[in-house]
């Protein structure tokens, strides 16, 4: 079972073995970037919150009770580090769902730019990941997680109580607002929910407007985390 090969890597992680954690690391390390991603809305700060949480993780494993699931404890760690530092950005301008409104409302002028189908598809597809990334920073770092871990990830609703410290009438009223907020805005603005916007037909305006660079897409480059650097930063640490 898979508690068991967790309990067992653990255990041995837990007296020293590298190989162990790093396993334990590699298990993890996706769904700590998605929510990183989806939290901080972009992937570079969310590369640099992966390895921040998992340095976490590591210089922290001594502490590590075994009352649940590693994984379940690693998220919380995540959740916490990635709600305060969403509070430590409160001095940036914040976005809103009105913000994003007066933008999608704008007129997309007509573009002779060119693409093959499959480019065009890819851009599109670009877009709208990095749309939706942005929308997600319209709501309060909190909601904004409630959001994530209830709707996108599908997370158990104890386990989600549990990771934010909330009651589950708390819960349970915050998501259901937070997910009428945004079906409500992507019913509107979004054509992938019966909306305005079209990513396919806005690819031009998103390029001359700097929002989208064909030569370096974002979530089509992404590169697997080198766990070596979280090591390597933890020696550092030690030192």
């Amino acid at each position: 079972m898979k508690i068991d090969r967790e309990a067992l890597l653990v255990q041995s992680a837990l007296i020293g073995d590298t190989d162990s954690l790093s396993e334990l690391l590699n298990d993890v390390k996706d769904s700590i970037f998605n929510l990183s991603l989806r939290m901080l809305g972009n992937v570079f700060d969310a590369e640099d919150a992966t390895q921040e949480i998992l340095l976490k993780v590591v210089t922290s494993l001594a502490t590590f009770q075994q009352q649940s699931r590693f994984s379940t404890w690693v998220y919380r760690i995540g959740v916490n580090l990635l709600i305060n530092d969403q509070k430590k950005r409160s001095f940036r301008e914040q976005l809103t769902f009105d913000l994003m409104q007066k933008d999608l409302e704008q007129p997309v002028p007509e573009s002779d730019m060119a693409f093959t189908d499959f480019e065009e598809e890819e851009l599109a597809e670009e877009l709208k990941l990095s749309c939706t990334n942005i929308m997600l920073q319209c709501l309060s770092p909190q909601d904004r997680c409630v959001f994530i871990l209830g709707t996108m990830f599908k997370m158990n609703s104890k386990l989600a109580i549990d990771l934010l410290q909330m009651t589950p009438d708390s819960f349970r009223q915050k998501l259901s607002r937070t997910r009428k907020r945004m079906g409500k805005f992507l019913s509107i603005y979004c054509g992938h929910s019966g909306g305005k916007c079209d990513c396919r037909r806005r690819v031009p305006f998103a390029i001359k407007q700097h929002r989208l660079n064909p030569s370096s897409l974002e979530y089509s480059s992404l590169r697997e985390l080198n766990l070596t650097e979280i090591y390597h930063q933890k020696t550092i640490w030690s030192l």
